[in-house]
């Protein structure tokens, strides 16, 4: 075991700037800045403390192009001893700064070794040994033709990073792919630049990073049957299809090349990303894509840069089907729509992500989709929960369409079941058992009537009152609503058509009159066919979890009622099993065309369930 390096002493990063304020400093790094307020006394302070930080007199110098702005001193000065060393206040007010500044990452110690490049000086803890590491990594630059303008380009953007890099050909390579690989053990990065744009792969094994670029060629090849799937959104405001803009051809892209070819800079940009990706996997820094980053990847799923040339623009995108080990259902109803999103990506996704676009919000949360079967429109309570609703009955038509097998006869639901972990699919799954059981919740002889006239006591309870009130206001007249218990301590409530099974009366009024809503509401919407969702109680666990309320939020309250449906989920579950005795398995793709969509639901901790007679 080998002994940690002396800290040496701190220092200011490179490229650090500061701005003096009235009353306070405000410091910018590499990706992080940090703001210092409330005393005239700072910025006298700021150029004692920079002296320091240099080993000789102020560091901080006004920039005469922007007046009261300063950066670091790239090289310590030397000048006359300090005169306010040791005063005690002085010393505590120098102290409460420096660890300020560490806490946001704009220090760096350094021993006696020169000052190190601005990168990765501005962002390695130890920017001397990620300089080593980088010099001895020696990449490999692979391509079909080595003199193509994008592998040069990745050569010279390794070299101005400090490596030395080799340019091989390799004849396996399609034009306009390029694989870096460099240090013990390999690692890689790909990438693929084409005329309307390209991507960069996250970095990974020699073998792994072959296979991502052939994969993610094959997903982004535009195209009938390639890219996003069929049926989805393709504007070019969503980013989810490459393509002129209007107007594009009367005002020329100055970025593109005159005979029509690759934009100039595309081949630059990609080039860029592939080295600093590469770099940073070599050097130990956190890779470019690195989730803790940006709230839209997800950890354990490979981030990929995607980039377009018209307008030129790039971006780290989700590969939710990408490879990884599956991962642990989400915790709340945030990480779920965290992976939602992820999963309804426009280049990279599996659906079409449900969007409330300009539909109305109320009384209904309503949230729209495209899916194979057609436009979707999901309702709930509240348009996060319809988000949830909307996708998970998105996926199920996804597999449903992918793998024939799924589908269920002409007219009803798919057989799969899917939910954001093991929980919600099951509730789905037994609340469409019971709906089928024969003699059950359709056959009235076999059920007891609860209450079917005004008065009763489901009817005072808020969230029932409130949803048939507004169904009622909606076909101007009172709604048609029966409730029936069909097993102990579970209810079938009929409104206007539409059904509901939950645990008590109240919800299952509140839950059918909310799916009759959201089916009218899918019928307003013009003369195609719209499919609907509702949300019921299979989808409130997400959205109650890690939520505690104060016990003067009462049950007319949305959260306190989605909270008495997650206590109330498992014990319907047990009864709802005992009704319909269905048993289920995991879902298992059978064909090439499922691999995907099952990679993706694995990759966010989605759960698809079919019933065991199914045999899956």
């Amino acid at each position: 075991m080998t002994a940690e390096p002396a800290a040496g002493r701190p220092r200011l990063r490179p490229g650090v700037a500061v701005t003096p304020l009235r009353e306070g400093l405000h410091l910018r790094g590499r990706g992080t800045s940090l703001t210092l307020e409330g005393s005239r006394a700072l910025p006298v302070l700021w150029e004692v403390l920079s002296a320091r930080l240099a080993d000789g007199p102020p560091a901080a110098e006004t920039d005469p192009r922007r007046p009261g702005t300063a950066t670091a001193s790239p090289e310590p000065a030397t000048g006359p001893p300090d005169p306010t060393a040791g005063h005690p206040k002085l010393e505590a007010a120098l102290a409460t700064v420096t660890a300020r500044l560490r806490e946001h990452g704009l220090l760096v110690d350094r021993s006696d070794e020169p000052e190190p490049p601005p990168w990765p000086g501005s962002v390695a803890e130890r920017p001397g040994d990620a300089v080593a590491a980088i010099a001895a990594a020696h990449p490999v630059v692979l391509a079909a033709d080595p003199q193509e303008a994008t592998a040069r380009a990745v050569a010279r953007a390794l070299t101005r990073g400090g490596a030395e890099p080799t340019v091989v050909a390799d004849p396996s390579l399609p034009a306009g792919q390029v694989l870096v690989v460099a240090a013990e053990p390999p690692v890689a990065v790909g990438l693929q630049c084409g005329a309307d744009g390209g991507f960069v792969t996250a970095p990974a094994g020699a073998a792994r990073a072959r296979a991502d670029l052939a994969a993610l060629t094959e997903r982004l090849r535009p195209g009938p049957g390639h890219g996003p799937d069929p049926g989805r959104r393709t504007s070019p405001e969503d980013g989810s299809a490459p393509g002129r803009h209007p107007g594009s051809e009367r005002h020329p892209d100055p970025a593109r090349a005159p005979d029509g070819s690759t934009p100039r800079a595309l081949p630059l940009l990609l080039a860029a990303a592939t080295a600093q990706r590469l770099l940073c996997a070599v050097a130990g820094l956190p890779d470019p894509g690195d989730p803790a980053d940006n709230p839209r990847l997800l950890a354990g799923r490979p981030a990929v840069l995607v980039a377009d040339a018209r307008p030129l623009r790039a971006e780290h995108r989700p590969w939710a089907a990408g490879p990884g080990p599956a991962s642990a259902p989400p915790e709340d109803l945030e990480g779920a729509l965290r992976r939602v999103a992820a999963l309804g990506d426009p280049r990279l996704g599996v659906i079409d992500a449900p969007s409330p676009g300009d539909l109305p919000q109320l009384p209904t949360a309503l949230v729209t989709s495209r899916t194979p079967d057609g436009p979707l429109l999901a309702g709930a309570p509240r348009t996060d929960l319809a988000r949830l609703t909307g996708a998970v009955r998105a996926l199920e038509l996804r597999l449903a369409a992918a793998d024939p097998g799924t589908a269920g006869a002409a007219g009803n639901a798919p057989r799969v079941a899917v939910g954001a972990g093991p929980a919600q699919a099951l509730g789905r799954a037994l609340r469409r058992a019971a709906l089928a059981v024969p003699g059950g919740p359709a056959d009235p002889r076999a059920a007891t009537a609860v209450g079917t006239v005004p008065g009763e006591r489901w009817r005072e309870h808020p969230q029932a009152r409130y949803w048939t009130a507004a169904l009622a206001r909606h076909l101007g007249r009172h709604a048609a609503a029966t409730v029936r218990r069909i097993a102990e301590s579970v209810f079938l409530a009929t409104v206007e058509g539409s059904r509901a099974v939950e645990a008590t009366a109240p919800d299952a009024v509140a839950l059918a009159a909310l799916d009759a809503l959201t089916r009218l509401a899918a019928l307003d919407l013009g003369p195609e066919r719209v499919g609907h969702t509702a949300f019921s109680g299979a989808d409130a666990p997400p959205a109650a979890a890690g939520r505690p309320l104060p016990d003067w939020v009462g049950e007319g309250w949305t959260g306190r009622w989605l909270a008495g449906l997650a206590d109330r989920e498992t014990e319907l579950q047990a009864a709802l099993h005992r009704l319909t005795g269905l048993r289920t398995t995991p879902w298992q793709p059978r064909t090439n065309a499922a691999r995907q969509p099952a990679d993706a639901l694995a990759g966010c901790g989605f759960t698809a369930l079919v019933p065991v007679a199914d045999t899956r």
